[in-house]
């Protein structure tokens, strides 16, 4: 498809932080938002941008992640608030697990100044993030290293990981599928998360607005295995109902519960 110059400036946008709402994308360009929502349903048509709830983003691979860099600068800015969230929330003297993610890592850096924690991590970002903390005590699994992000994976990791029982396993995730199916992509990664899920006391989930609807391969856990979801945007009405079913709470970034919001 030929695309105008104002549809290549939406996609060039878009690409360059990942994932976007729709609201933001119109004010950046100044375009009218029912002119942008035109020009994303021609893009969504052709594949090259995917929406989600309360956006759009360049389309995805239920097979490959994105590149750690890219990952690195998608909703820096909502992972940063979901973060300052979290750590709101996790009391000094607390035990976490804390897994992959770049999430998980800004949840890291709102940490430093917490007293007595104890933090089991499978993530050598979070280890070296937190040893700038010298009242967090960090232990770290052992196991084969993924040079492109520094998770630590395989059956050594999940060996150690099930040596502990803690207050919070903290984990990140690639995608929420709409029925509440938590997945990722690489299947040693998702054995450790599924550990982490088992020996954790509660379970939080953070995850920003663009993890809703993204595609990836491999089932981790479902929703209804988790707590607390910190999020930026509220879900989907529908998942948000069968969250309450669940009894799952969703923190949206501000402090503001989802079944608050009604």
């Amino acid at each position: 498809m030929a695309l105008n110059p104002r549809q290549l400036s939406l996609l060039q946008a878009v690409r360059e932080h990942g994932s976007v709402k729709t609201e933001t994308l119109a004010e950046q360009l100044g375009i009218p938002l029912q002119t942008v929502r035109r020009d994303l349903q021609r893009l969504t048509e052709t594949a090259m941008l995917e929406r989600f709830h309360g956006g759009v983003r360049v389309a995805d691979s239920s097979t490959r992640n994105t590149t750690y860099a890219e990952r690195q600068r998608t909703q820096a800015q909502a992972k940063q608030d979901i973060a300052r969230q979290v750590a709101q929330a996790i009391p000094d003297g607390a035990s976490l697990f804390m897994n992959i993610g770049t999430t998980v890592e800004a949840v890291a850096r709102e940490l430093l100044q917490h007293k007595g924690l104890r933090v089991v991590t499978n993530n050598l970002h979070v280890a070296h993030i937190l040893a700038a903390n010298p009242q967090c005590e960090v232990l770290v699994a052992g196991g084969t290293v993924r040079h492109e992000d520094l998770g630590v994976v395989g059956e050594a990791a999940l060996a150690f990981i099930r040596q502990f029982k803690v207050d919070i396993g903290l984990i990140g995730i690639s995608g929420i599928d709409a029925d509440g199916t938590l997945r990722d992509y690489d299947m040693r990664e998702v054995m450790v998360a599924r550990a982490i899920v088992a020996q954790s006391r509660q379970v939080w989930l953070v995850a920003d607005h663009s993890k809703f609807d993204r595609p990836a391969m491999i089932e981790m856990a479902p929703l209804q295995a988790v707590h607390t979801l910190f999020t930026d945007l509220p879900p989907a009405m529908e998942l948000a109902e069968r969250m309450g079913e669940w009894g799952v709470k969703c923190v949206v970034s501000g402090g503001t519960e989802v079944d608050e919001l009604a």
